[in-house]
Order: structure tokens, then C-alpha cells, then sequence
């Protein structure tokens, strides 16, 4: 399923238009990241394995400037660094963005990390 929010595209396994997926779906599962490796928006690291067709890369540092955040409540785009510093909300509409993604972040962003997913 893809659904089309605004002129951004979120691509994966999608259950709302809030950009919640059959993997996470809490009221509080309201992002999209845009994955480095292909420019699109999928809601979660699984959705991207599991119909990407690739494999994923993480934004280097070097890049956080750059808008690979969307608020499916809102559906503004965050940079990176403006997500990772917004105490888990949107800084646009306040939404609440859920702090367990923290958990997923070296998937999806350079890191000092571990994986243990």
C-alpha cells in the first residue's frame, strides 16, 4: 500500500493515513522516515525490508540538515536533527511521536549505537 500525504508519498504496509503500519500502529506511531538509500518515505524499518527490494542506509551525520522526517499528524517534514532533539514531538503541530523509535534509530540514522534489534 502507498498512501499519498500532501505531495509526500509514504510507501510500506500502511493501516492510516497517519502513517501507522501493521508493525506499529500505537497512537503515538505518527512518523515516516525518508531512507537514505532510495529518497522514499516508508512508516518503519520493516516495511522498507519487507517491500523495498533493497537493502537500507543510514543517514550519515554529515546529512541530518536534511528533511527525512514526516508528521503523519500534521504531515510537515522534520530534518533529522530537528527530529532527534524535539523531546519526541513534532515541532510544528506538538504532536507526540512515540520515544521507543529511539530504539530503531541506528537503522535509520549514523549513530554510536548498538544494534540490538
Amino acid at each position: 500500500m502507498q498512501t499519498d500525504h500532501g505531495t509526500k508519498e509514504v510507501k510500506g504496509k500502511l493501516i492510516d493515513d497517519a502513517t501507522r503500519c501493521t508493525h506499529y500502529h500505537s497512537e503515538l506511531d505518527i512518523i515516516a522516515i525518508r531512507f537514505n538509500c532510495c529518497n522514499t518515505y516508508y512508516p518503519c524499518y520493516q516495511c522498507h525490508e519487507e517491500t523495498a527490494g533493497h537493502a537500507a542506509t543510514a543517514w550519515p551525520k554529515t546529512e541530518w540538515n536534511t528533511k527525512a522526517i514526516l508528521c503523519g499528524n500534521c504531515k510537515q517534514e522534520l530534518t533529522i536533527t530537528a527530529y532527534m532533539e524535539s523531546g519526541n514531538q513534532c515541532t510544528h503541530c506538538n504532536a507526540a511521536f512515540n520515544p521507543n523509535c529511539s530504539k530503531h534509530y541506528h537503522l535509520y540514522f549514523e549513530t554510536d549505537q548498538l544494534s540490538d534489534y
